[in-house]
């Protein structure tokens, strides 16, 4: 048996994740220990007790996604349960924890990376009008023919039939009006402060790639798939490109779970809230195994 870790993107984050990890685990309780150190304020005290307003905000929801992904992988690390893992992919930021999970970056560099990449998005959201918007039950192809009528990208290609589309504000109002219009099944302007994974999000990438210009990187441990390509990136230049492209390119989320399940993956194993992941998972392939790892109870099933 080979298992792949999956790791929560932004949006899976909720108030009180990682106080039952900290309540239970000592290993979960020193990440989060060294992630207040690391950032110099207390990312531990606004995931157990919020408020959502802040927790949702784009440079904090980043790194606590990544703390709580770093905390679950810790305690599965703890108990012996990591040997047979050989795979790792993460949605988004996630793609981050699975490289720190990977052996490419050490905790703290991981979370100042995942910090610092959080922070340019949310100063790319502030500055410019933009947002997203959800296509239920169509093809790739009927949506790309969508988003190019109207000057928009597609930004997650989560699940079949499940894509996002992202872009300026009233490019996208006249995207999700269109759609409606012709008969797609489901078009829904979603809640979000900004266009993530499209043009808009070029400063942030722009500076990432200078950021990023100054950190070590290791090759993996694991194979980890990139959302940029769905396929798998192991040399240490590669995958710095493959982040900073990330920032504007689409997430390509449904290549990266088939990639790993076509490389040999026969479990995968979700690490982070809410169960986002393994729907995602069952919706592309029901034969798939997921077990979901969220809170410490999990642990014992």
């Amino acid at each position: 048996m080979s298992r792949a870790l999956l790791f929560a993107g932004q949006g899976a984050q909720k108030v009180g994740m990682g106080r039952s990890l900290c309540a239970g685990s000592a290993s979960a309780r020193a990440i989060y220990e060294e992630a207040n150190r690391v950032l110099g304020w207390d990312l531990t005290r606004i995931c157990i007790d919020g408020p959502d307003s802040e927790l949702t905000q784009t440079r904090v929801c980043q790194p606590a996604l990544f703390v709580h992904g770093m905390a679950l992988h810790a305690i599965l690390k703890e108990q012996g349960r990591l040997e047979d893992v050989a795979f790792a992919c993460g949605l988004s930021l996630g793609e981050i924890t699975a490289l720190t999970a990977a052996g490419v970056f050490d905790f703290a560099t991981g979370l100042r990376v995942v910090a610092e990449r959080g922070r340019l998005m949310q100063l790319a959201c502030e500055q410019s009008s933009g947002t997203m918007a959800s296509v239920i039950g169509e093809e790739r192809g009927k949506v790309d023919e969508l988003c190019r009528e109207f000057g928009v990208e597609m930004a997650n290609l989560n699940c079949p039939g499940q894509i996002v589309i992202s872009g300026e504000k009233t490019r996208i109002n006249a995207a999700v009006a269109a759609g409606k219009d012709r008969g797609m099944r489901k078009v829904i302007l979603l809640n979000v402060a900004g266009a993530y994974h499209s043009r808009l999000m070029e400063p942030a990438r722009a500076a990432f790639a200078a950021f990023l210009a100054g950190i070590p990187f290791n090759r993996p441990g694991l194979t980890v798939f990139t959302n940029t390509t769905g396929r798998a990136v192991s040399e240490p230049d590669d995958i710095r490109t493959a982040l900073v492209r990330q920032v504007v390119s689409p997430v390509l989320w449904e290549d990266c779970m088939r990639g790993a399940a076509a490389a040999g993956a026969t479990e995968f194993l979700e690490l982070g809230p809410g169960g986002v992941l393994a729907g995602l998972a069952r919706r592309t392939n029901r034969d798939w195994p997921v077990r979901s790892f969220a809170e410490w109870a999990d642990f014992a099933a």
